[in-house]
């Protein structure tokens, strides 16, 4: 299973820490990670991956629960689904 990762919200200490522990809790493996701040605001993208097929309405749940508490929105989704998004 490989997934995307996107986080996006106004920047603030821990941000990173706080994410890639929420994707270790869950047994993710981060890839590739990418992250920067514009004006103020931070955005992040991780590629992850785990061996056994994951159930992407509960990570969702947890991600979304998790953000809320680190003031950011956090979304996943399948690299299958993100690479079908973009080739139209």
């Amino acid at each position: 299973m490989k997934a995307i990762i996107t986080v996006v919200g106004k920047d603030s200490k821990g941000i990173v820490a706080g994410v890639s522990g929420k994707i270790a809790e869950l047994g993710l493996n981060i890839d590739d990670i990418s992250q920067t701040v514009l004006n103020d605001y931070f955005t992040m993208m991780a590629l992850v991956s785990s061996d056994k097929q994951e159930n992407f309405s509960e990570l969702r749940k947890e991600f979304n629960d998790y953000g809320k508490e680190l003031h950011v929105d956090i979304n996943i989704q399948s690299t299958a689904i993100f690479d079908a998004m973009h080739k139209l």
